[in-house]
């Protein structure tokens, strides 16, 4: 997938990850004002690699030229077993549409992955967006303390062949 609009009429393209944007995308994991509070612990010494970047299926939502091409959200969908295992949008960037455009672009990649589902453990503020992009309760993941010492709801994106 290409270039999208979001609701905004500002251009929206997303494309593969690269090592290079590994700090980028680390940034605005820890800056993330879902993590402040209690739930800071959880992504105060979280990195982004170039590594794992390579490792799965990463892309990124960025702004257009005007935008100084200003990356606004990504998400990383992990093959096997099948998981979205981040999905992050921009604090500044959020009611624009661009966690949607993600959403909708996972979709597509698993479905060319050949996947029928994608598991989703969602931070706990988030639970209300994947309810409202389709995704479905499942289950709990217990507590993982100390990095993560509270029960996160479960969800799964049905994924339909095409």
């Amino acid at each position: 997938m290409g270039s999208r609009t979001s609701p905004t009429s500002r251009p929206v393209t997303i494309r593969r990850a690269v090592a290079r944007d590994a700090k980028r995308l680390t940034r605005l994991v820890r800056g993330s004002g879902a993590y402040e509070g209690k739930y800071a612990a959880a992504v105060a010494g979280y990195r982004v690699g170039p590594d794992y970047i390579e490792a799965h299926r990463a892309f990124v939502a960025v702004g257009a030229v005007e935008q100084g091409d200003r990356v606004l959200g990504f998400y990383s969908l992990v093959l096997d077993p099948p998981e979205l295992d981040l999905l992050f949008v921009a604090d500044e960037a959020q009611g624009r549409g661009i966690g949607r455009l993600l959403v909708a672009h996972m979709r597509s990649e698993a479905r060319a992955a050949g996947l029928d589902r994608v598991k989703v453990v969602s931070h706990l503020p988030a639970q209300d967006f994947y309810h409202r992009v389709g995704a479905v309760r499942t289950g709990t993941a217990l507590a993982n303390p100390p990095a993560v010492p509270w029960d996160r709801p479960e969800f799964e994106f049905r994924i339909p062949s095409a």
